[in-house]
């Protein structure tokens, strides 16, 4: 019995689809899964996500500056520094995304990522409950350029060496990502808001350093 090709092709497409169209918190567990070695490459990271886009990249980027906990001097401005490669290529309308060769060489601990995977993906999947395309109206590609110049701003913030003023731009961008994903407006809007706080919040404790006051102890 003879099989129709055109069946199969139609059968292969739906499940490229389906696999495309895998949550956020579906495609941060495969990585883990899919990568066995005790350390992954930035560039092998990018590289099983970049069907997703900008999206999915930017989400992963901004993960690790979404916990509200003292890190070490550098973290945020080393976490920063795709945030703004990503930021301009959207901006000036690149369709994927790049990253130079000295970022994606960088190497992560697999038990690291794994950790980190599963504390934001509880948090990941509650947002991701709420989705729904919302404002389709607005291209994917200008909700790019829109996100691109948001992300700018908030990364600048971020890259400030001041302790935990890293968590609500971060979280802005997440949300914002998120949203890209889902093709979900309203979600991008909540997290310009939420990220534009979080700068206000940083040029507050800008003036007031600049005025010679010091921060509290928790600091």
């Amino acid at each position: 019995m003879s099989t129709n090709p055109s069946n199969n092709n139609n059968s292969s497409a739906q499940n490229n689809h389906n696999a495309k169209e895998r949550s956020t918190s579906e495609l941060l567990e495969t990585v883990v899964v899919v990568y066995r070695s005790d350390t992954v490459t930035i560039g092998e990271i990018k590289n099983s996500l970049h069907e997703r886009g900008f999206g999915i990249l930017l989400a992963i980027a901004a993960l690790p500056l979404c916990l509200p906990v003292p890190v070490p001097p550098g973290y945020t401005t080393f976490f920063s520094i795709p945030l703004f490669i990503f930021s301009v290529q959207m901006i000036i309308g690149m369709q994927s995304p790049w990253l130079p060769l000295w970022i994606t060489t960088k190497k992560i601990k697999r038990e690291s990522l794994e950790k980190l995977i599963a504390k934001a993906n509880p948090w990941l999947k509650k947002i991701e409950k709420r989705l729904q395309p919302r404002l389709t109206y607005i291209s994917v590609h200008t909700w790019e350029r829109i996100i691109g110049i948001f992300t700018f701003v908030f990364a600048l913030s971020i890259s400030l060496p001041i302790p935990l003023t890293n968590f609500p731009p971060g979280w802005g961008i997440l949300i914002m990502s998120l949203g890209l994903l889902s093709k979900d407006g309203i979600t991008i809007l909540i997290g310009m808001i939420i990220g534009t706080i979080g700068v206000g919040i940083t040029m507050i404790i800008l003036v007031l350093l600049w005025m010679g006051m010091s921060l509290p102890t928790f600091y």
